[in-house]
């Protein structure tokens, strides 16, 4: 691991330490894993994004998905 600085101001800071307590792990732990889920999040975001981009270029076809609706239909019990 590295060591790194940051600047918090004192509004984040407090409820941050607050937070840490309450899940009874140190400041270190607690922003790793804000950061940890931000980036997952940032990378979900890129993802749909690119993904509206993708159809926006080429939208479905209006019988295109029809094919396919008698495979993801649920089998008689």
């Amino acid at each position: 691991m590295e060591t790194i600085q940051i600047v918090l101001d004192r509004k984040l800071l407090e409820p941050a330490d607050q937070a840490a307590r309450r899940t009874k792990q140190n400041r270190s732990a607690l922003v790793r894993q804000a950061l940890r889920e931000h980036l997952m999040r940032m990378e979900a975001q890129a993802k749909e994004s690119r993904d509206r981009e993708g159809y926006a270029k080429r939208p479905q076809a209006r019988d295109e998905s029809h094919l396919w609706e008698a495979e993801a239909a649920w089998p008689a019990e």
